[in-house]
């Protein structure tokens, strides 16, 4: 079985990818190169731990792709952005779109591959944590979409799962509605912030006594507050 990291660089100037692409695989990555948005959606991205990918190129930007693979493919595949922008408001962009790190060009390689192994390892670590998602007597298994209360298995609707684990995933940090539907919703077009009150609600009174961990604050959202 390969288990070499293999990552994705997109980005539109050819010698920065092939700059990039001799020096990971010197550090023993598997790399595959796209100089386009557009290109890479063309490869099977599941197959990939990490993308490298350039915020500002013809065509499709970085950001918009990243959106996408977030929202529209739902791949939870790291993203760290390379960029000549470094400004707050970018990095917050970058962060908000679902990206991972941000590296603001020009950089060197040490950088680049310090970075690239401290999301591999953290998402090696969270994977192996995040299969099974536990407070109490309160289960949710990930990979087989259960949920189980004291050990007797509950029945959620997907967007009840989808908000439950997206809530236990942040534990102690509230989420706004938006946030959430953004998140949940993002295949619906006609959905308000009423449509996630009416579902915390649903869902608080299937886990029973640990629906009063789920807190709702005017103006924040929700937090599992564990």
């Amino acid at each position: 079985m390969n288990t070499t990291p293999k990552i994705l660089v997109v980005d539109d100037e050819k010698d920065l990818r092939e700059i990039l692409q001799f020096n990971l695989s010197s550090e023993g990555f598997e790399i595959d190169v796209a100089a386009s948005a557009e290109e890479a959606l063309a490869l099977p991205l599941e197959n990939y731990h990490l993308i490298l990918l350039d915020v500002m190129m013809g065509g499709m930007s970085g950001y918009k792709m990243a959106d996408l693979l977030r929202k529209e493919k739902a791949l939870d595949i790291p993203i760290i952005f390379l960029t000549a922008k470094g400004s707050e408001n970018d990095l917050l962009t970058g962060f908000n779109v679902g990206g991972d790190d941000y590296i603001v060009k020009p950089f060197s390689i040490k950088e680049v591959v310090v970075r690239i192994k401290a999301i591999l390892k953290r998402g090696k670590m969270t994977a192996q944590a995040s299969s099974v998602l536990e407070y109490q007597g309160l289960q949710l298994d990930i990979s087989r979409k259960m949920t189980s209360l004291d050990g007797e298995p509950i029945k959620l609707t997907r967007k009840e799962f989808e908000i439950l684990a997206m809530l236990m995933k942040n534990r102690g940090k509230f989420i706004s509605r938006q946030e959430i539907l953004d998140r949940i919703w993002s295949d619906d077009v006609i959905v308000t912030e009423r449509n996630v009150d009416v579902n915390i609600a649903r869902l608080r009174k299937k886990i029973k006594d640990y629906g009063t961990v789920i807190k709702g604050r005017s103006g924040y959202g929700y937090c599992f507050d564990s």
